[in-house]
């Protein structure tokens, strides 16, 4: 499956956040989400796997109650169910990949 950026849908998430859903199948889900600065991913769990890639900007995540600053090339883990949001300290853009996909992003 090739999935051509140019051709993916951009939604709006929370304010100042896009979502693109790049490629998935059922167990794997590839999204880039671009935040505004002082965008934030609202505090939210679900019970998929997450991993996220820092492609541009500066960003503070928590995690089950610990908080780091990231950068561009930095990249984290969330377990399942775990409590996490994020505010973009600058303008940017993340690589999420999720498993398994994200349902609810595909209506």
């Amino acid at each position: 499956m090739f999935v051509f950026g140019a051709d993916s849908q951009e939604t709006q998430c929370d304010p100042g956040v896009t979502r693109k859903v790049l490629a998935w199948s059922d167990e794997l889900m590839m999204c880039e989400f671009a935040f505004k600065e002082g965008a934030q991913g609202k505090t939210h769990a679900h019970p998929h796997y997450q991993v996220t890639y820092v492609v541009a900007g500066c960003f503070t995540f928590t995690i089950d109650g610990e908080t780091a600053t990231v950068n561009p090339g930095d990249s984290l883990y969330m377990p399942a169910n775990s409590v996490h949001c994020v505010t973009a300290l600058t303008a940017g853009k993340l690589v999420d990949v999720f498993s398994p996909k994200r349902d609810e992003f595909l209506k």
